[in-house]
């Protein structure tokens, strides 16, 4: 997958794209990420990039020009990606959606900064607006990390046991059981028996049944959505 990032602020990604299954997947060629920054598209001598908003308030808004011509700079490279801007106003990205931005060749993932940005460069050249939550950050840098990593991991290649994508929280709509490893007992605490028996059939029962019990205490709009599914199928 080759991934196009919009942002003013490129250096926030360095540590990032330096760690972990990321940097494996960018040197095993199987995700590319590169940087366009918005303030090389704006006009010099100070490449401004924000100006303040039509109607009055506080703050500043991100201006047309540069996105736009940013974005029309990125699709000569990557001329079939998809334009995802990440801002609170988005809808809420979801595993099921990982899932499908995961089956595509390219992205380009706009990161706005500032009150947000102009809608005429939102309504020209951006297809899609994701939320990571009801909450708002101080930029789209945080959320593209967010998205890249619940997506390239999808990617067949990038995880070393890919196994592990069916059996964890919201593979099925639920959450995961709970998780135990060495040493068997822990201050006085110990493993479940279950999970020392080494009935496989059990085993997924209990932890079916315990991702079952999660989601109904902490996730019950989750829950809930599982049980409208199972009454109607």
């Amino acid at each position: 997958m080759k991934i196009e990032i919009l942002t003013i602020f490129p250096e926030i990604f360095s540590g990032f794209l330096s760690s972990s299954l990321i940097k494996k997947g960018i040197q095993k060629e199987d995700l590319s990420i590169s940087f366009t920054n918005f303030r090389s598209f704006a006009e010099p001598p100070h490449n401004k990039v924000d100006d303040t908003p039509y109607g009055g308030g506080a703050g500043m808004v991100m201006k047309p020009e540069p996105i736009v011509a940013a974005i029309e700079s990125a699709k000569k490279k990557l001329p079939d990606a998809k334009v995802i801007l990440l801002s609170p106003s988005g809808e809420p990205f979801t595993q099921h959606k990982a899932k499908k931005l995961s089956s595509l060749p390219e992205l380009i993932l706009l990161c706005g900064r500032y009150e947000g940005i102009d809608q005429r460069a939102i309504d020209l050249v951006v297809d899609e607006e994701i939320s990571i939550g009801d909450y708002v950050l101080m930029g789209g840098e945080i959320p593209a990390m967010a998205l890249i990593e619940a997506v390239t991991r999808l990617i067949p290649g990038i995880l070393g046991n890919e196994e592990s994508i069916l059996h964890e929280s919201f593979a099925d709509g639920l959450l995961e059981a709970p998780h135990y490893t060495r040493p068997a007992e822990f201050r006085g605490a110990g493993v479940p028996e279950v999970l020392l028996s080494g009935d496989h059939k059990e085993i997924k029962l209990w932890r079916a049944e315990q991702g079952l019990k999660l989601t109904q205490s902490r996730r019950p709009d989750l829950y809930s959505k599982k049980d409208v599914q199972k009454k109607g199928s």
